[in-house]
């Protein structure tokens, strides 16, 4: 293929379908509304706290295929950490309960007959939920298929709202057994939890701004397509504050920004094209302490916590900042915010200080709240069904982004499995 290939959106869809077309003929542009790519997963230097943060927390498995070529192609394998195993630290706060869940590493599931490694009081009969995920049609909600007990309480509904960020009694069964089949349903093996060393830009954005350059593709930073123009099946013209950019008959794009955006760039544009309107938050908590905590057990071997019976999610620490996770946070929308962070501290005092040498201070020397308002979808059923997939009638436009239709939910991997996708949808094909 020859022309030019421009990729609208730099989050990370945007950017998995640069590097997947970087090098395969077509020259490449890469248009960025703001300033900094990477989207909903990228680091930033934040006043308030006086060091740098990340906008989320993303814990990778893995099982996450398209993530990990990613990184390979881009050099950034090594800047991963993790306990390599398939090791999650617990704490159930509602009952003061404490476990690490220690996965079988082959497909056989070995951990669930040895008490030690599996979920405290959990049954064997227990499991028929993960079956019943597995083969929910696309009407089912989590809901619908969790059996009572304390599998489902203490590990498959916090999965299920991480992986989908939408509440169990309306999230979609198909999309977290989707999920399912490609990670805990593989072992161990594919249940690796990884996560940034030093942070979400260290690994999955500026080792692929520096890869795209040596590949000679352009990305330019506040670059706004304000609209596009179609004439005889085909997009013709990309509009922006400063120019038209006016499209030859080789070139092609790639529409890589939120669902939203899309809309509004391909409103009466295009018939047929239908995208969620309905959206979750995530609400992340950074707090600074003034000196390093020292994690014992596994929770230093892992570097995170799940945390349930509480607001609080997921607890990470990296140096002197320990970072909070809360999915879909539109249930706490109403709270005030100082007494939800004060909520939020006081349970990862009660989650941590067991496994830390000191116990943490009463109060964190500052804190940061990034409130995402419109993180993901909302992974219901109804919304699943508005998701399309990367073809559009317009011969020289695909979609990308993690509200497409990659039968899976609004997750890395499914972000970067679209940005694959779209390109090649559009023929393009990555050198071999």
């Amino acid at each position: 293929m020859t022309g030019t290939l421009h990729i609208i959106g730099a989050g990370m869809a945007g950017l998995a379908a640069a590097v997947e077309a970087a090098g395969s003929g077509p020259r490449i542009i890469v248009h960025e509304a703001g300033r900094a790519c990477g989207g909903r997963a990228r680091s930033y230097m934040d006043r308030q706290l006086g060091c740098r943060i990340d906008n989320g927390n993303h814990l990778l498995l893995s099982a996450n295929k398209t993530v990990f070529r990613y990184l390979g192609l881009t050099g950034a394998l090594d800047t991963l950490t993790g306990p390599h195993a398939p090791l999650f630290p617990f704490v159930d706060l509602a009952e003061d309960a404490r476990w690490t869940l220690n996965l079988s590493r082959g497909r056989m599931p070995w951990w669930v007959f040895q008490p030690h490694r599996r979920v405290p009081d959990m049954r064997l009969p227990d499991l028929r939920s993960l079956y019943r995920l597995m083969n929910a049609d696309e009407n089912e909600t989590v809901a619908d298929c969790l059996l009572p007990g304390a599998l489902a309480r203490r590990l498959l509904e916090p999965f299920a709202i991480s992986a989908l960020n939408t509440l169990t009694d309306t999230g979609s069964a198909a999309l977290l057994g989707a999920v399912i089949r490609e990670s805990l349903s593989l072992g161990g093996a594919a249940c690796i939890p990884w996560f940034a060393k030093d942070g979400l830009s260290e690994t999955l954005v500026d080792p692929a701004l520096k890869h795209l350059q040596d590949m000679n593709v352009e990305v330019r930073t506040q670059s706004r397509i304000t609209g596009v123009e179609e004439a005889r099946g085909r997009i013709t013209t990309l509009h922006t504050p400063e120019e038209d950019i006016i499209l030859g008959p080789d070139d092609s794009i790639i529409m890589a920004v939120p669902a939203p955006v899309a809309h509004t760039l391909l409103a009466n544009k295009i018939a047929g094209i239908t995208a969620p309107t309905e959206f979750e938050s995530i609400l992340n908590l950074h707090f600074r302490l003034d000196e390093r905590p020292i994690p014992q057990g596994s929770f230093a071997q892992c570097g995170f916590m799940g945390v349930i019976g509480g607001v609080t999610e997921w607890v990470f620490l990296r140096e002197n900042i320990l970072s909070v996770t809360v999915s879909a946070a539109n249930r706490y929308a109403d709270q005030n915010q100082d007494d939800l962070a004060r909520t939020i501290w006081q349970e990862v005092c009660r989650a941590c200080d067991a496994v830390l040498e000191q116990p943490l201070p009463a109060a964190p020397a500052a804190q940061r709240v990034v409130w995402e308002k419109r993180a993901t979808f909302a992974a219901t059923p109804e919304q699943n069904r508005l998701r399309c997939g990367p073809a559009t009638p317009l011969v020289n436009l695909a979609l990308a982004g993690d509200w497409t239709n990659t039968g899976l939910p609004a997750t890395l991997e499914g972000a970067m499995r679209s940005g694959v996708q779209a390109v090649h949808t559009l023929g393009i094909k990555h050198p071999r």
